[in-house]
């Protein structure tokens, strides 16, 4: 049989914390922040866990490797 392969975009956009949870960076940081308020700008920043529905089809994609 072959091997799973890893899903590089996802690898890239995602890691796996201690616990098993899934951590992303917080969308709408990367260009167009001049449109947002210092507010916004600075509760975006950092990291951010991604809800538990989607757990179990990043760590499929994963493949066990969070980076």
């Amino acid at each position: 049989m072959p091997k799973q392969k890893t899903h590089k975009a996802t690898k890239k956009r995602f890691r796996l914390s201690a616990r098993g949870k899934v951590k992303h960076r917080q969308a709408g940081t990367s260009h167009l922040a001049f449109r947002k308020t210092h507010k916004q700008k600075r509760q975006l920043r950092g990291t951010d866990t991604c809800d538990s529905v989607e757990h179990k089809k990043i760590r499929i994609a994963l493949n066990k490797y969070s980076y």
